[in-house]
């Protein structure tokens, strides 16, 4: 059984047994291939199983992963402003790296300025992604 949830002026479709069968997420992170000296393959291969775990619930999730050298303020308000999310998930390479602290404030006020109605909610790994926005959700965000 299916019901519309209208809180917060977000619209999500729960069914029973915790499953959201339609919701809109936005995931915004650094570009894995974009970052010197690092191997992007295992992030990579990490976006892929997180964003496996997305499609397992039935929830619609966009990327946003952004260079640091290359506007990623400009990239972020454009996801931002493309679709209606319900929840926005700002990566851990963003909010754990503490010379990226002013970067990250920008990123959180840029979601609440341009997603006012979206949820915040922040991941541990790209593979937990999910678990963080369903945190928010299953609340009604």
């Amino acid at each position: 059984m299916a019901r519309l949830d209208h809180r917060a002026g977000v619209e999500t479709i729960r069914e029973e047994k915790g499953r959201v069968a339609v919701a809109r997420v936005l995931v915004i992170g650094l570009d894995p291939t974009k970052i010197q000296g690092w191997d992007p393959e295992p992030v990579q291969a990490a976006i892929a199983r997180g964003q496996a775990r997305f499609d397992d619930h039935g929830i619609e999730a966009d990327h946003c992963l952004v260079a640091l050298d290359e506007h990623p303020e400009e990239a972020i308000v454009e996801a931002l402003t493309r679709e209606e999310y319900a929840c926005v998930v700002i990566g851990g390479g963003i909010r754990k790296h503490e010379p990226l602290l002013e970067f990250f404030e920008k990123v959180v006020n840029l979601v609440r300025r341009h997603a006012p109605d979206a949820a915040i909610a922040f991941n541990s790994t790209p593979e937990d992604t999910a678990d963080a926005a369903l945190r928010w959700l299953r609340r009604g965000a």
